[in-house]
């Protein structure tokens, strides 16, 4: 573990100094630097200040919080295709943030945020509540299959107020493909307030999603009280998954493919797999949103469309590679 976290720690520290470096415009190291020492009022420092800098901070910490969540996902639901879209979350949050561009087209900043944490939590809390209402399966196995429909659902509301309101809706088009452009210091502040408390919690849970991972049963017998167990961490997951489509839109297989990532490198045990997946977390969004910035270069790209690129061909042979050794079983 000590060896993974100093190499993620090196990748991290590169990864942010790029992110501020490189752009449109390319910053010198020695500007960067200076900026953060002494603002001398120049062009150049007010652009790594006040648009550069806030907007690898969103990066880091939105990528941070995503694989976190994923990673609580898949121990909750014991499901390694699970991520944070299982609770529905994405699809909450662009249907309430989509229907307030319709009925209040004007409004922006903190009650966009708003309508999407709502969105995100109550379609979340609609998932567990009928998950925990279907008898006769398993707990995960009820989450993943009422995820799934929930998602689809809303994502088709999103579709229909999309089609039907074409020109009122232009401004979230680009949120919706999930992007870090334009990010500022309120967005900072606003993942310092909910993200940074939830990543605390989500590492205090580790011991109890290692238990709880290992199966229901198997935890009440080791004197889990499952129910409570998973309902705190279902509460990080909102929170994380939550705050992070508020600010940076449905950024999606972030929290898919890191914490199969870290568990490869580390094993299983969710009191290292949660603070490692937050730092490679970081660094995978970084350079993702790296990557954007040069596919239709000088044009931004959406980080969203180039996390889809990664991760669909990622899913695809994990999937196969879980459908070979269902049949093997």
């Amino acid at each position: 573990m000590a060896l993974v976290a100093t190499a993620g720690f090196a990748l991290l520290t590169a990864a942010l100094l790029l992110s501020v470096c490189v752009g449109s415009t390319s910053m010198p190291l020695s500007s960067v630097l200076a900026s953060l020492l002494h603002d001398d009022g120049s062009r150049t420092h007010s652009i790594i200040r006040n648009i550069r800098i806030p907007r690898t901070v969103v990066t880091a910490l939105v990528g941070a919080n995503l694989a976190v969540a994923g990673a609580l996902m898949q121990a909750v639901t014991r499901n390694p295709l699970a991520s944070p879209g299982v609770f529905g979350i994405n699809a909450g949050a662009s249907v309430a943030v989509v229907f307030l561009a319709v009925v209040y087209p004007f409004v922006t900043g903190g009650y966009t945020v708003a309508a999407a944490f709502a969105g995100g939590a109550a379609a979340a809390i609609i998932v567990f509540a009928m998950a925990a209402a279907f008898k006769g399966a398993q707990m995960e196995v009820n989450l993943a299959l009422t995820g799934v429909a929930i998602q689809a659902i809303l994502s088709a509301a999103t579709q229909a107020l999309l089609i039907f309101n074409e020109t009122k809706t232009d401004s979230v088009l680009f949120w919706l493909a999930g992007s870090v452009s334009g990010r500022k210091w309120e967005h900072v502040q606003t993942l310092l307030w909910w993200g940074v408390p939830a990543l605390a919690a989500a590492c205090a849970l580790g011991r109890s999603a290692s238990i709880l991972s290992l199966g229901e049963d198997m935890a009440r017998g080791l004197g889990q009280r499952v129910g409570k167990t998973r309902g705190l961490i279902s509460l990080v997951v909102i929170l994380l998954a939550g705050v992070s489509v508020a600010v940076a839109g449905p950024i999606g297989f972030v929290g898919l493919m890191v914490p199969h990532i870290v568990r490869y490198l580390t094993g299983a045990d969710y009191r290292a797999v949660i603070p490692l997946s937050a730092l490679l977390g970081a660094v995978l969004l970084l350079l993702a949103d790296l990557a954007s910035r040069f596919v239709l270069f000088p044009y931004e790209t959406p980080v969203g469309v180039v996390t889809a690129l990664i991760g669909t061909p990622y899913f695809i042979c994990l999937a196969r590679r879980r459908r070979k050794e269902g049949n093997a079983e």
